[in-house]
């Protein structure tokens, strides 16, 4: 996947945020990025929050482990999964954008 990449830490992925969204969502792949869709406007930091919560559920851990490390005020964005390894991201992501298969 293009938007996974493994670092020390974990693994970091590369979103692409669409904010104001219906509910909170994977899209799928865009280009390099991973599309989410997220229910919260994008002021005050709102969007990040959710997203840090969205992701941290997603992978099964806490919101803190989460680390937005760019993108603060862009809907381009590069967030640190901390003690993720790349093959449990690899899983989770497909277990999500292609189910049932």
């Amino acid at each position: 996947m293009p938007c996974l990449q493994s670092v020390a830490d974990g693994v970091v992925l590369a979103i692409l945020v669409q904010p104001r969204a219906s509910r909170n969502q994977l899209v799928g792949i865009q280009g390099n990025e991973l599309k989410v869709r997220l229910t919260s406007p994008p002021v005050e930091g709102a969007a990040n929050k959710l997203c840090g919560q969205f992701f941290g559920k997603l992978f099964g851990i806490a919101k803190g482990r989460v680390e937005l490390i760019s993108g603060d005020k862009s809907r381009h964005k590069r967030l640190l999964l901390h003690g993720v390894s790349e093959s449990d991201a690899r899983r989770i992501l497909s277990e999500f954008l292609n189910p049932g298969s």
